[in-house]
């Protein structure tokens, strides 16, 4: 397995997730079975821009999904629960968007 690193600062963490066009996102305690907080995930490429009307064959209309949240939203989250992104090292030439939220 690659070696990781834990990020914590805000500015790394948005700088990790732009190399990778990630966006941050929030499923609902509402939507979670046996939750009653929040989830944060960071969302890439194809699904973070996934119809979000919940209408149409490819959707079911029961099956929740995560919100696009602003950064500020998500870092507020993040604090609040004290959170920590772990990714995989670097490795030149490849953008491994490997990730887990984890508590610090």
């Amino acid at each position: 397995m690659a070696e990781t690193r834990l990020l914590t600062d805000h500015q790394e963490i948005r700088d990790w997730a732009a190399a990778r066009s990630g966006i941050p996102a929030i499923r609902d305690p509402e939507e979670l079975i046996g939750s009653d907080e929040p989830v944060l995930s960071i969302q890439f490429g194809q699904h973070a821009y996934e119809d979000d009307d919940r209408q149409g064959a490819d959707r079911p209309e029961d099956l929740g999904g995560p919100r696009l949240v602003e950064w500020d939203e998500w870092f507020t989250l993040f604090d609040q629960s004290g959170l920590g992104l772990v990714v995989a090292e670097d490795t030149p030439g490849q953008r491994d968007e490997f990730h887990e939220i984890v508590r610090r």
